[in-house]
Parts: C-alpha cells; structure tokens; sequence
C-alpha cells in the first residue's frame, strides 16, 4: 500500500517525459522530411511533375475511354499530343528569341537615347546608378577578350619591384615601353559534329529531365488506378472510406485546379498576343507565351512578362506610346481575369487562403528553385486536403485553409473580451447586407451569449474581462438597431458595473426614443419581452425587443418584477397580445418558468404566451416539458419567433 502514492505522483513526470520525447521525435521527423525534399530534388522533381502532369490530363483520358478507346491507347494519344504541344511551344520561343537577339544590336541607338533622356529628366541621378554598372561590364568584357593583357596588368614584374627602393625612386621614371603588336587570330570554323555536340550540350540537361518526366508520366497513367489502390491501402490503415474519401477530393481539386489555370493561361497568352499584334509590337508571339508560362507562378510571373515585354517595346520604338499601352495591355487582361473570371472559375476549388499560397511559393522555391515555385500551389492543395482528413495533419487545414479558425460566434466572444467593438461592428454590417438582424442574433450574437454565460459560470473570466465584454456587446447591440450611418463611429457607452446589461440598454433605448411618454397603445397590438430572471435572458429579451422594432411590430421589454405593473412601461393589459418569455438556460431554470407562466395567466389571461428558447439543452428534460406545459407556442431562434408573433397580430397593427 505504501507504493500506490509514489505510484501516483510519478505519473506527471512520465507524461512530462513522453511529452519531450514526442516533441524531440517531431523535429527530427519534421528535419529528416526537409533534408529528403531538399537532397533528393533530382528525383523527387520529375515524379511530381509527372503526377501532376497526370491530374492535368486525366480528364481528357476519361473522355477517350468513354468514347470506346482502351486505358492504353488513350494514355499514348494524350502523351503523344502533350509531347507536340510543349515542342511548339518551346520551337516557336526558341525562334522567337533567336530573332529578337539577332535583331538587338539595331535597337541599341534608341535605347542609349532613351538613357539619355530619363538622364535628364532625374536630373542625372540616373546616370550615377548607370555608369558604375556600364564601367564593370566593359571591364569584365575587355577582360574577357583580352585575358593575357589583364594578368599583366594585375600581376607586377621583377622590374616593377626593383624600382620600389628609395635609390630608384630618385631616378627618373624611364620611358613607357612599347605596346606588343597585337595579332588578331581566327579560330578555324567548327565542323558539323562540333556545332552539334555543343548545341546538345546546352540542351542536354533540359531535355533529359523532360524525358524523364514523360517516361514517369507513361507509366503513371498506365497504373493511375493500381497506384491509388496501393495508396489507399497504405495510407488507409483501418478507415477506408475516409482515406478513398480524402484521396477522391484531392484529385478532383487538383485536377479542376489544373484544367482550369490551364485553360485561364491559354486565354491570356491568345488576348496577350491579339493586342500587342495590334499595337505593332514585333515579338507579340514570344511575349504572349512567355505570359502564359509565367503566369503559373502565382502573384509575380505575369508581372515579369509584362515588365520584360515593356522594356523591349521601348528599346524597339523611338517614343514612349508602344510601351505605355504594352503595360496597360498586361494590366487591364491581369485584372480583368484575375477579379472576374478566375473567381467565377475557381470559386473554392483550391481551398487555400492567399497567405498560404504566398507562404509556399516562398518555401517551395526554396526547396526545389524555380520548378518548386509552380508546383507550389497544387502541393500546398494536397497538404491542406491531408489536414481535413487526417486528425494528426488538421493543423495544416488551419494553417493554410481558407476555412475560418474561429467560427463567428468564437470570433465575436473573443473580439467583445478584447473590447474592440469596433471590428465587431464592421463584420456585423457585412453580414447584415445578405441577412436580417435576426438571423444575425440567432447565428452570431446569441451563440456568444452563451460562450460568455458558460467562462462566466465556471468562474474563468475576470472583472476586467466582463467590463470589456458588457461594453462592447451594447455597442454593437446599439449600433446595428439603431439608424445605420457608415459615418459614424460607434461611441463608449457608460455602464454601471453591478446593474444588468439588458436593463441600462432597455433604459437608454427607451429614453431616447421617448417610448415611456407613449402610453396610449392600440388593443391586441403589443408584445411584451419578458427575461426568465436572469441577466443574460433580460439581455437576450432586449436583444427581442430590437429585433421586433426591425419588423415594426410594437414591443415592451418588461422584467419579472415589472408584470405586477405593466402599465408603468406602456403596456396595459388589453392590449397585449403576447408575451414572450425568453431564457437561455432553461434546464436550469423550470421553476421559474412554471412560476411565471402562472403569473402572466393570472394577470393577462387573453394574451398568447409564447417561450423562446435560446440554444438550451432542453431536449429530454422531463422537468422542462412540464414547466412548458402552460405555453401556447415553443419557439428556437429569433426569425421563428418573429413569425410567430406576426401571425398573432392584428392586422391593423403590423
């Protein structure tokens, strides 16, 4: 018996220890994966291009075999015109390039008189940039042909050396020697096979990837369904239909992704292309390619394209009108397909916030270089869908989803205990563009009610924390049920720190609209709000009251003190029509619906009660069916009880 208390109080060290241990083995883990991604790019670069060249084109396969053509004919047919698209596209840049470096020594007057003139127009703050960079260039070119004359320069002789003592330096400098004859030799002209080895050694390197590529790509779709079944078996364990599920969503995201970047771009390039042809530009062909091909990288790559394709047009024309147009040409198409047609498009098939798209452009070029940057987007697409699945990888959903990491309800509880009210009703108008007040309370404002009722309850919350909180909450309570101006700025409001919330709002609301003069009510034309006895249902009743006044149907909100004389607050008997008793809470508090259910009987024996129940654990409470036994109607949400109160009314009073 005498073990079982050191038993005991080992307990938390162990879990400290495993703990440690679990931490330790997620930085090795974490480390060993980046040293793989990193050292093994060779081999990991082909095989992802491979797989994400097979999302690319699986959709045109599907549509071959539905035609009547077998797996393997319609994976060579598509290979087949995957291969001749990517050679004209890179013979018609090839050409296109060649061309214009053949053609550049031309431009090379207009552009020193364009230096020339922005010289003088920064008043030869250009030229201080400019000249520091044309002096090494010219150094390294003259260095470059003349390498022999260079190392001398740079190296002194013996004679040099021997003139450093302080006897030679009183003797006269003796004349500068000659300059050696210089002979200009002429390399002999290269034979065919020289011309070709060195043309395939530049193309050797690229070229060799791409075939990789293809050979990876053959065999990816030849065994497209053997390999989802042996990763689903992997990576399944023992829930299957969650992993086929996972697996199902991220190959349809990414091949929608794909197929519809693709075709985005291919659309550009051909409007790229139709206008710098009609603006007379020279090379429109190569810079509507190059825009195409760039634009897979997000944010930056039509930028470069349209920067590149500017400058040319001002090296190629005297004036400065073909390149202005040329860079209005890439803004006006970039911001019309990025504002209109890609969320159109799009719409949420990635998945992915902006942050998070930006985030892994930056960690997959780094990674995996230029290659990484285009492949970043669909990776970080494949990360995300993991997360949604597996519950290990759920923090990468959070991380870079574009799914909220707060619901609205927890974003309001935790803005009101910040006490920015402000950001609170900015949202809340937002919000109310699509929806009514009502709905609004029911989704956002009332589901934090009870965040607040439950910290509060438990003791969690400290004064300063239910000071800001009551603030804030009167602040958007005031501002959205009041005269909506964008203008002006929601104002602190005083409250008393011991006195309900629900009962200095309803004190304010009726003294500035100077309800307490406006006795004489029609009959059968009011509702009375009425909070079961607690601050947070006097809130939630006042809350009621605001939201009947957006419908323009009369309402008092009275306490449970304020029923023995409802008249005091304009509200005589005969002309209630229903009361409405509100509580968030109610497993906690039957007997104080019982009671005043009795009570609103006694007094306005005519009027139909009505009990709003507000997100409680009501259901199977045998104590609260009985409390709601004298209710006429049960109602769940604002809007339902809105509706409710509508068909009640008279029609001269609505």
């Amino acid at each position: 018996m005498a073990s079982e208390p050191s038993a005991q109080f080992s307990l938390p060290g162990q879990t400290q220890v495993q703990s440690f241990q679990n931490r330790v083995i997620g930085i090795l883990g974490t480390a060993t994966l980046l040293a793989l991604l990193y050292f093994g790019r060779e081999v990991l670069i082909p095989i992802t291009l491979a797989v994400m060249l097979s999302l690319l084109v699986a959709p045109m396969i599907h549509w071959l075999r539905r035609i009547g053509l077998g797996q393997t004919v319609s994976v060579w047919a598509v290979v087949l015109a995957l291969v001749l698209l990517l050679s004209a596209i890179g013979t018609v840049i090839g050409s296109q390039v060649l061309r214009m470096g053949a053609s550049m020594p031309q431009y090379e007057e207009t552009m020193r008189g364009k230096l020339a003139t922005l010289d003088r127009m920064t008043l030869g703050k250009l030229g201080l940039v400019i000249e520091p960079v044309q002096r090494v260039i010219d150094r390294a070119t003259e260095e470059s042909e003349n390498p022999a004359d260079a190392k001398d320069a740079a190296q002194p002789g013996p004679a040099s050396a021997q003139q450093s003592s302080p006897q030679s330096s009183l003797q006269s400098a003796p004349a500068p020697a000659a300059r050696p004859l210089q002979v200009e030799v002429h390399e002999p002209p290269l034979r065919p096979l020289q011309t070709l080895s060195r043309i395939l050694g530049l193309v050797w390197g690229p070229l060799a990837s791409a075939g990789i590529v293809i050979v990876v790509l053959i065999f990816v779709l030849l065994e497209q369904e053997g390999l989802r079944d042996r990763f689903i078996r992997l990576a399944g364990g023992g829930d299957l239909r969650a992993t086929t599920v996972a697996v199902n969503d991220a190959g349809e995201r990414l091949s929608h992704f794909f197929a519809y970047q693709f075709a985005v771009n291919f659309f550009v390039g051909v409007v790229i292309w139709a206008g710098l042809a009609l603006l007379g530009h020279s090379q429109a062909l190569l810079w509507a390619a190059v825009a195409a091909l760039l634009r897979f990288v997000p944010y930056v790559g039509v930028w470069i394209a349209a920067g590149c394709a500017t400058l040319f047009a001002a090296a190629v024309e005297p004036g400065w009108s073909l390149a202005i147009m040329t860079l209005c040409l890439f803004v006006v198409v970039e911001f019309t397909v990025a504002q209109l047609i890609e969320p159109f498009l799009y719409g949420h098939t990635t998945g992915l916030s902006p942050l998070s798209v930006v985030i892994a452009a930056i960690f997959w070029s780094w990674i995996w270089g230029p290659v990484g940057l285009v492949v970043s987007t669909p990776l970080t697409l494949c990360l995300v869908v993991a997360g949604r699945y597996v519950k290990a990888l759920n923090a990468l959903e959070i991380l870079f989803g574009e799914v909220p990491a707060l619901t609205l309800p927890q974003n309001f509880y935790q803005r009101a205990l910040s006490g920015d009210a402000e950001s609170l009703i900015q949202r809340a108008r937002t919000i109310l563009k699509t929806k009514a007040l009502a709905a609004y309370c029911d989704s956002v404002l009332i589901p934090a009610i009870h965040l607040a009722r439950l910290d509060l309850t438990a003791g969690l919350t400290s004064r300063a924390e239910q000071l800001r909180f009551r603030g804030a909450v009167a602040q958007v309570i005031e501002a959205l049920s009041g005269p909506r101006k964008w203008w002006k700025r929601p104002q602190p409001i005083s409250l008393l720190a011991d006195v309900s919330l629900g009962r200095q709002l309803r004190d304010r609301r009726e003294l500035l609209s100077g309800q307490r003069d406006a006795l004489e009510v029609p009959s059968g034309s009011l509702v009375l709000c009425v909070g079961v006895d607690s601050i947070f249902n006097e809130l939630a009743a006042e809350v009621l009251v605001r939201v009947f006044a957006e419908s323009f149907i009369g309402s008092r909100h009275l306490l449970v003190e304020d029923l023995r004389n409802p008249a005091l607050h304009g509200a005589n008997p005969e002309s209630v029509s229903t009361v409405c008793m509100v509580s968030l809470n109610p497993r906690d508090e039957c007997d104080r619906i019982e009671a005043l259910v009795n009570d609103i009987r006694l007094g306005m024996p005519g009027a139909k009660i009505i009990a709003l129940i507000l997100h409680g654990p009501y259901k199977g409470c045998g104590q609260l069916e009985r409390a709601l036994r004298g209710v006429d109607l049960t109602t769940h949400s604002y809007e339902e009880t809105m509706q409710s109160c509508l068909g009640v009314l008279k029609p001269a009073a609505r």
